[in-house]
């Protein structure tokens, strides 16, 4: 195995020196734009907080340099080894056996110069969402390499099982002939999950944030007195203002989308999951199915009236960088059109509605907790507003609607090793989980649940390094203690025969 020690492409030391702007952005602002140009009379002292800054770009653009030069990587022994540092010398070893992904991503700084950040995903995980290593930007030549290098570990692996050469070139025939593309997304769909995307509020929320980062330097008052006068002017151009305002928020929201799913596509490769996506910056996860815990199917309100859902699967890595625990398998697709592509991608689940409904006498758990504080709120706003507050009593049939909705959509199904849940926050999720991937299994009771005989029943998935619980509420005393047993260890009997021995 080669022990050539390799570099990062040059362009990783100015990634570094804008990483670390955009982390200080928030002071270098504060520094230059609070202060301002003094008038002291003295060239130095008028432009300190530029000289500052002019300072600070140079110790970024050296330590970027030296960080840079100090990253290398090489394979040795089946395994792929790091070395890095600025002022202490790191080595990371990372056998290659232990490696279940690469993932690529080709940002803008990337693309021009046909380089990739490789993140390297192993099976244990970390600690926090990172990947194990990233290799911030090399070739697309030079992660091929590392991809033959992890083959060829493999393929000796084999070999040294005593298997023969025949047998190992019909495997890797095999393998390519498994690549596959399972699902894309088409530009009708594309254009269906952007204009209904929910980045408004993200956006909105961002804006809120940065108003209240800058306060102090922004011209508030000035603004408030701008708008003041504005509102006074009339309803109408207030009232087409702000449509202009949420139209153009909107559309911000509907272009980040569709840059990030543009070209969306799911592949099975072998034993992988391949998801790529992305315009502006390109990106590729792999995720092992031997990882996927859960296959949950959601459904948006909104989309369902047109026909839509997503799909999404629990992954048991330490974190897929950009991604997280919770994928996006199929962003959005047609309902009737969801079994085919999961079929291929999860044979041995059954993908059928589940059956099992919840009781009657279990509906009013799902509103009757809500009349801890709705009655007494209710109560004060009649009592001193009235007669307005009387028009509060309108929040009693909204819940009890809300509670009736929920049990209504709640239903459990058990089909051989799988347990398929269905339940609702906003959205309706029905969950598929095999058995021997539920991480524990919970059956609550209080005094009133046990007086009506009904139990609420949950399962934890694991979700990167955390869990994922689905469950369902208020369901029949005996089906929870069904699913309880269900879910309990098979233990074989042994039989002993009794042996005549003769003396």
């Amino acid at each position: 195995m080669s022990k050539t020690r390799y570099q990062l492409h040059w362009i990783t030391a100015v990634m570094s020196v804008l990483k670390t702007l955009k982390e200080m952005i928030v002071p270098i602002l504060i520094l230059v734009f609070a202060n301002g140009v003094n008038d002291t009379g003295k060239w130095y002292l008028d432009y300190l907080t530029f000289l500052i800054f002019g300072f600070l770009i140079i110790v970024f653009f050296v330590t970027g340099i030296i960080k840079w030069k100090r990253y290398v990587y090489w394979f040795e022994e089946d395994e792929l080894r790091i070395e890095y540092g600025l002022f202490v010398k790191k080595k990371r070893y990372i056998p290659f056996d232990r490696i279940q992904s690469l993932d690529y991503t080709e940002g803008i700084l990337h693309r021009p110069f046909n380089l990739v950040k490789v993140s390297v995903e192993t099976a244990g995980g970390s600690a926090s969402l990172k990947a194990e290593a990233e290799l911030t930007a090399i070739t697309k030549e030079a992660a091929t390499v590392i991809e033959m290098e992890i083959a060829e570990a493999k393929k000796r692996k084999i070999q040294g099982a005593n298997l023969d050469e025949e047998f190992i070139e019909e495997v890797e025939v095999e393998r390519e002939s498994l690549v596959r593309k399972i699902f894309a997304l088409s530009g009708k769909d594309l254009l269906v999950l952007a204009t209904t995307s929910g980045g408004v509020g993200l956006i909105i929320s961002g804006v809120i944030i940065f108003l209240f980062q800058f306060a102090d330097i922004l011209p508030i008052e000035w603004a408030y007195r701008e708008v003041s006068v504005f509102i006074k002017s009339g309803l109408l151009l207030v009232a087409i203002a702000v449509f202009l305002i949420l139209l153009v928020i909107w559309g911000i929201s509907v272009a980040m989308t569709f840059f990030a799913y543009y070209g969306f596509t799911v592949q099975i490769d072998d034993e992988d999951i391949v998801i790529t996506r992305g315009l502006l910056e390109k990106k590729r996860v792999t995720v092992p199915l031997n990882r996927v815990q859960s296959v949950r199917i959601v459904e948006n309100p909104f989309r369902k009236l047109f026909g839509y859902a997503n799909v999404v699967i629990d992954n048991a890595g330490g974190g897929v960088v950009g991604e997280g625990a919770k994928i996006n398998l199929f962003p959005i697709v047609k309902k009737e059109a969801i079994n085919t592509p999961l079929g291929e991608l999860f044979p041995e689940l059954v993908l059928e509605k589940p059956t099992n409904k919840l009781p009657a006498r279990s509906k009013r758990f799902y509103y009757r907790i809500e009349f801890v504080w709705m009655v007494p709120a209710v109560a004060a706003l009649s009592y001193f507003f009235f007669p307005f507050g009387l028009f509060s009593f309108l929040i009693v049939p909204i819940v009890i609607s809300w509670g009736l909705w929920h049990h209504r959509s709640a239903a459990y199904e058990i089909s051989g090793n799988q347990l398929t849940m269905r339940f609702r926050a906003f959205s309706l999720q029905t969950v598929y989980m095999m058995k021997n991937r539920i991480q524990s299994m919970e059956m609550k009771q209080n005094y009133f649940h046990r007086k009506r005989k009904v139990a609420t029943v949950s399962a934890a998935i694991k979700s990167g390094m955390g869990a994922f619980y689905a469950q369902v509420k208020h369901m029949e005393e005996e089906e929870a203690e069904r699913i309880l047993a269900w879910y309990e260890p098979v233990r074989e009997a042994v039989v002993v025969e009794d042996l005549d021995i003769e003396q």
